[in-house]
């Protein structure tokens, strides 16, 4: 049973599944020690529930927040509170890859960020690593965490090594795309060879171990753009048995059928229409609907901003349904899409029975940006609806009455 959590039914509400089911009108959902029990009209409360009268609001699972560096950064210009990426100092000719590198030991679900976003109806996140100046193509690994404020935060099955292709990277590889997979082509060897690590070697010999390991069918993310490193990519991952998913992706819509055929994931970001590289100059804002359309499973995920700001993710969402994503496939891309690529399909991002219950009750439709989560629950557990935003808001309000009431 999950500490703290209740016998919980929700009654009345329009239940997003997102998955099977379909939507459900006017239905109840039970909960029992955490997970989901019973979904379905007219169930019965057990003596010890409590009960949610939902009045027709819609009911989702609870959203995922994208790729993100939530607990791992607070002030991003505060480089003692920043520890998504390794910086080890050295020219990038000397620069030595540490895929070993694992930023879910630097969690902090204390962090002020984790209510920010799970006020919002954000129940879970990837923490993903970032390749920044003095680091290397390999950023590192990292996993799913759930935002509960839990110290034993990580999602079992959800281990993903990153590595960063194109333009944005180009420093860190002597200025060629050609040399980014000459160099993974030598990580790959090394992750094979045994003995003493010699000089000029990328890998240290905890590297090659777990570079090894995810040489045997292991998730990696390749953040990559233009759709020429997106083939590259696809290939580089179908030579060495990785499990390719596609982050950014903005001209992922060139190569849709390889993707779909591939069966390779791609998580995106719908606003981006701006041909902010020479790697995006191919973006358009129908990307999530015409990938959708050829068959790829797509998730949603922000670059700039994404922990701060996680919220804006259903934002991202809706604006995917005005530009032709299907309501149903937009939601999917926040809740059971996601939970399928990171390994937790068994577990999360879906309505159904023996799945974690991660909810949200929403004011209103989940995808409009006038709505609110009305409650949260995860794993069965009522969140508290207070942030630190929420708090300095009320703070500044109640002077506001105390001042008019003078």
């Amino acid at each position: 049973a999950t500490a703290g959590a209740q016998t919980l039914l929700i009654r009345g509400a329009q239940v997003h599944t997102a998955g099977a089911q379909g939507e459900l009108e006017n239905a109840d959902v039970l909960v029992r020690d955490g997970w989901i029990e019973q979904v379905g009209p007219g169930l019965a409360a057990p003596p010890e529930a409590t009960v949610i009268e939902a009045e027709g609001r819609a009911l989702t699972p609870g959203l995922f927040a994208g790729l993100t560096a939530i607990g791992l950064e607070e002030v991003s210009l505060e480089a003692s509170t920043v520890d998504e990426h390794l910086v080890l100092g050295a020219p990038a000719w000397q620069m030595q890859w540490r895929p070993e590198f694992d930023v879910t030991i630097a969690y902090n679900p204390r962090s002020v960020l984790v209510p920010v976003a799970r006020v919002e109806g954000l129940t879970w996140t990837v923490l993903a690593p970032g390749s920044p100046s003095g680091g290397s193509l390999l950023a590192g690994q990292g996993a799913a965490v759930s935002l509960s404020g839990a110290f034993d935060a990580v999602l079992d099955g959800s281990r993903t090594l990153f590595i960063n292709i194109g333009g944005d990277v180009l420093p860190l590889s002597g200025g060629s795309r050609a040399a980014q997979f000459m160099l993974l082509e030598q990580a790959v060897r090394e992750a094979g060879t045994r003995g003493p690590v010699q000089p000029g070697a990328l890998l240290q010999t905890t590297g090659r171990e777990v570079l090894a390991r995810y040489l045997k069918g292991g998730r990696v993310v390749f953040h990559v753009h233009r759709a020429a490193d997106i083939r590259q990519a696809l290939a580089f991952a179908r030579r060495h048995g990785m499990r390719p998913v596609i982050a950014g992706g903005a001209e992922a819509w060139l190569v849709a059928e390889e993707l779909a055929n591939a069966d390779v994931p791609v998580l995106l970001n719908p606003l981006e229409n701006l041909p902010a590289s020479f790697d995006r100059i191919g973006a358009r804002l129908d990307n999530a609907a015409l990938l959708h359309a050829a068959g790829v499973r797509i998730a949603f995920t922000q670059e700039n901003d994404a922990s701060h700001n996680a919220r804006k993710i259903r934002q991202l969402a809706g604006n995917a349904v005005a530009h032709g994503l299907p309501w149903d496939a937009a939601l999917a891309a926040l809740t059971a899409n996601p939970a399928e690529i990171f390994g937790l399909g068994m577990s999360h991002g879906r309505i159904e029975p023996g799945l974690a219950a991660d909810l949200v009750l929403w004011s209103g439709d989940p995808l409009e940006v006038t709505s609110a989560a009305d409650q949260v629950w995860i794993a069965g557990r009522p969140v508290d609806m207070r942030s630190r935003q929420t708090e300095l808001r009320d703070r500044y309000l109640e002077r506001l009455r105390q001042g008019a009431a003078r």
